[in-house]
């Protein structure tokens, strides 16, 4: 059922009142230009940002209305795009706010948004996405705005895209293709090229469509070399089909050995009793900003959707003097495709094999609930469920201090930070220093000078309580692990 007003008036109001300042919402923060004298302290060198800045568009995921069955490397060029949505349920507000999120997500792959319109229905139409009536309506707008791409709110089987692509005569997207453009464009490590790569094939399988000789059958073979006649062979398409699963094959190895090194280092700081701890949270929430500012890391900030994606660790240290890991995680969105939880599944078990989640949300958000949620049922999905959370409430600055405050109520073990200014971040460090799995034996010792080594072990791997220097050595009162606990044995007091 679709709603009385016309398409083209749904356009045009959502055009005039809401896309720019929703877009602008969906970035969620003032865009500014990065500066070394404002936020050098704050971010690092930043030495990607140059870098980023020079590339405006890579091609790498294309539904051109041609024989895709190949990665096709055309001349960049600035996308014009317009969104369409359908609504199907929530308020319109909701609706509204997803699109807002496309259109920044656009922005992000490097399109020109030109128009953004909403369809009321009971489900998306089966064949053309909005229904026939509709995609006319849509073909004009595409004719008037002059776009050459439609981009859809949602997964588009095959036949929809096909269908829609029909009738207004351009190129037709949906929101899983744009992400994964993003991810082509912004992966720079080996294993995220891997995954993006991974879920882009995985994507494109049932999407491969030919025209012409892509559908003519290949030969079959004959004896002697002379006239094939046992009947047709495969199509060219399922050639394509069959090279792409190859591939699938040969990367999945990849990255499963890529796992193993991941997981010898994780197996590492394990056995040596140092905690980690996992920055997950919705994309531009801010987690490269926080990583920045609890341990100098230099990673890439900007104000962009999925700026960041390959996991970064660095060590850190709490107030109290004990050693830790901090992972920066890929960001996560809502409704994000089941291709990427999939291929980046290896990256978000850093999630699930930490100690301590800083769960991130952006509290100038205007629906930070949807965030916390959208996130938490990813984590759900790689079995991180039993792992603490800390939900860190980031732009305090920015934000709404009734939402501040809402979130704070409902949140348990929440706190209000702002990576930008440096607003509660003592606090937070403090809060993952109480939080964070303490070793398990209280020990008091009088350590020979001979004996420093075990100290150095007690603050590196321990807890010191209070140390202090005597004639006959250092009388340590900390709390250790048990192999430390039994080399510190000896130097144990004995009661009289």
């Amino acid at each position: 059922m679709t709603s009385s007003s016309s398409f083209s008036q749904d356009a045009q109001s959502f055009a005039q009142n809401y896309t720019e300042g929703l877009r602008a919402d969906a970035l969620m923060e003032e865009d500014v230009a990065w500066s070394h004298e404002i936020d050098g302290e704050r971010d690092g060198e930043q030495f990607d940002r140059a870098e980023r800045a020079a590339l405006r568009r890579v091609a790498g995921l294309s539904t051109e209305l041609e024989d895709v069955t190949e990665v096709e490397y055309r001349q960049l060029r600035l996308e014009r795009v317009v969104l369409v949505g359908v609504w199907t349920s929530g308020t319109v507000q909701d609706a509204e706010n997803s699109l807002a999120e496309l259109a920044a997500l656009a922005e992000t792959a490097g399109a020109l948004v030109l128009d953004g319109v909403i369809q009321r229905r009971d489900k998306p139409d089966p064949a053309t996405y909005i229904g026939s009536g509709k995609a006319l309506e849509l073909r004009d707008i595409v004719l008037e705005t002059g776009a050459d791409t439609v981009v859809c709110d949602g997964e588009l089987s095959p036949g929809q895209l096909i269908h829609l692509e029909d009738v207004v005569k351009v190129k037709v997207i949906d929101r899983t293709a744009l992400i994964l453009d993003i991810f082509a464009q912004h992966a720079k490590s080996r294993e995220g090229k891997a995954q993006v790569a991974l879920a882009q094939m995985q994507y494109m399988l049932p999407r491969l469509r030919g025209w012409g000789q892509s559908l003519s059958r290949q030969m079959g073979g004959g004896k002697g070399g002379g006239l094939a006649t046992r009947g047709p062979g495969e199509t060219k398409i399922e050639t394509d089909r069959r090279r792409i699963r190859e591939k699938m094959a040969k990367m999945r190895r990849e990255i499963a050995e890529m796992k193993t090194g991941r997981e010898l280092k994780r197996q590492e700081r394990k056995r040596n009793k140092v905690p980690s701890v996992a920055i997950a949270g919705y994309t531009n929430a801010g987690k490269s900003s926080l990583l920045n500012r609890l341990t100098g890391a230099g990673v890439l900030v900007e104000n962009a959707l999925f700026a960041t994606l390959d996991p970064t660790v660095r060590r850190a240290e709490t107030p109290s003097g004990r050693l830790y890991t901090l992972a920066d995680t890929v960001g996560f969105v809502r409704h994000l495709p089941h291709h990427l939880v999939e291929a980046f599944r290896s990256t978000m078990e850093e999630v699930g094999e930490s100690d301590l989640i800083l769960h991130v949300v952006d509290g100038s958000h205007p629906a930070p609930e949807e965030q916390l949620a959208a996130v938490r049922e990813v984590i759900r999905e790689v079995g991180a469920v039993d792992v603490p959370e800390i939900v860190v409430i980031n732009k305090a600055d920015a934000a709404d201090p009734l939402t501040v405050q809402r979130l704070l109520r409902t949140q348990r073990h929440a706190i209000a930070v702002s990576a930008r200014t440096g607003l509660g971040i003592e606090e937070l460090l403090a809060l993952i220093d109480a939080e964070l799995p303490r070793p398990e034996v209280e020990i008091e010792a009088l350590v020979p000078y001979t004996h420093g080594k075990l100290v150095a072990r007690a603050h590196a791997d321990g807890e010191v309580l209070s140390e202090e220097h005597t004639a006959d050595g250092t009388l340590l009162k900390a709390r250790v692990h048990e192999e430390l606990a039994a080399e510190l044995a000896p130097f144990v007091p004995v009661a009289h």
